[in-house]
């Protein structure tokens, strides 16, 4: 079993408030599990209407498969044109031999 986790530090662009943003990261989070098979969460900046982070957690049997899905996210997200990725971080959870 190969677990990673992506830590996505963004910027909401032209969301003016709360709302605004929350619209935006529902639609970008259900867009990525809609297309890998991922957990995401909103785990940061939750009161800043600009600022966002996202925890997306990906488990496969091989770790090209997770490293795939993590890259394929990143790929999309940054051409998105709502959102602009300040930074990542991505950490792969070792499993005892």
């Amino acid at each position: 079993m190969h677990v990673a986790a992506m830590r996505v530090d963004l910027r909401v662009l032209d969301a003016q408030s709360l709302k605004d943003k929350r619209r935006v990261l529902k639609s970008l989070t259900a867009q990525i599990a809609k297309a890998q098979v991922v957990a995401v969460a909103e785990v940061d900046y939750q009161d800043l209407w600009q600022r966002s982070a996202l925890g997306i957690a990906a488990v496969s049997a091989q770790a090209g498969q997770v490293d795939r899905i993590l890259h394929t996210i990143q790929r999309d997200l940054r051409g998105r044109t709502d959102v602009e990725v300040l930074g990542v971080v991505v950490s792969h959870l070792e499993e005892p031999e």
